[in-house]
């Protein structure tokens, strides 16, 4: 018969991991304390503090096992009570696994002791430094950025600007990422013009969560074109956010810009999302943002070309 590698006592601290660390993360999304679940605090401390505990107080045969077994389970019930916040979730699932392997493989040395954990000490205040980020406002990179998508579309710089000026028949994502993670999705918008002060109210899909008797919450995004010109041969408009229910959880987005140039036998068209990162670490999240920010803005780009042929 094998030898069960966790003993009693470790059974019991396994679950009350199990049972405590649900319980923190539901209280820090539900209450935003501090704003830690936006910060490197939550996305590294949470499984660094798994690991170090099954590691050295838990003494299974192999403690990386044992903490992604841990990990595994806390985040299957938190999923369940973070509604909307599965994107972050999904999003952050490959940082949080690699974390508890990196920090569970330099425990492991330094519970051994001998050579290797000598070097191993090494790491420990890097480690540290890095789930610092985002506490105190401390980033190592910067927030601002800003997401391109551009498309030649076989029709005059006329058409374009008829499109822009009218609300767009959306359609679903066509990008992967943006259909396997589980984010807002425009289904109708009001609003006409290309006039200085003309606005634009879009409606997105619901907001939904787990709690009994919640019904699902409207979700929009207000826009104000506060820059227009139009010409023959293109034009710009910049849409100016006024009040965002959407994607404030998750960047703090500022304006969308339409730029359209006349090209060859057709139009070539850009739009830009500049927006402001909100969460950490940024060496993570922030190119994960960038991407995604990208395959928005080429949505958008789609939208309103197909709009323009039509």
């Amino acid at each position: 018969m094998s030898e069960n590698p966790l003993t009693s006592g470790s059974r019991w601290l396994l679950a009350g991991l199990i049972l405590i660390l649900p319980i923190t993360v539901l209280v820090i999304r539900v209450t935003h304390w501090g704003m830690l679940d936006q910060t490197a605090l939550f996305y590294l401390g949470l499984p660094t503090a798994i690991a170090l505990l099954v590691v050295f107080t838990a003494r299974p045969k192999s403690g990386t096992g044992v903490s992604m077994a841990a990990l595994t389970v806390v985040l299957a019930m938190a999923a369940l009570l973070l509604g909307e916040g599965m994107v972050c979730l999904i999003i952050a699932a490959p940082l949080l696994y690699g974390m508890i392997a990196i920090v569970s493989g330099i425990a492991s040395l330094i519970a051994r002791g001998g050579r290797g954990s000598q070097q191993a000490l090494f790491a420990v205040p890097l480690l540290f430094v890095l789930t610092l980020e985002g506490v105190a406002g401390i980033t190592f990179l910067p927030r601002a950025d800003q997401g391109e998508g551009s498309v030649f579309v076989d029709a005059a710089p006329a058409d374009i600007a008829s499109a822009l000026a009218a609300p767009p028949a959306y359609g679903p994502f066509e990008a992967p990422f943006l259909r396997a993670v589980p984010f807002p999705e425009p289904v109708a918008a009001t609003g006409t013009g290309l006039a200085v002060g003309d606005t634009r109210a879009v409606e997105f899909t619901p907001r939904t969560t787990f709690q009994i008797g919640s019904e699902p919450t409207p979700r929009h995004l207000d826009l104000e074109i506060v820059e227009s010109e139009v010409r023959a041969d293109g034009g710009r408009v910049v849409f100016e956010v006024a009040e965002d229910a959407t994607f404030a959880r998750w960047m703090d987005m500022h304006r969308a810009t339409a730029t359209w140039t006349a090209e060859a036998d057709g139009t070539r068209m850009t739009w830009t999302i500049d927006y402001d990162r909100t969460y950490e670490p940024s060496w993570y999240f922030g190119p994960i943002q960038a991407y995604a920010t990208d395959l928005a803005a080429g949505y958008l780009a789609d939208t309103f070309a197909d709009e323009a042929l039509r």
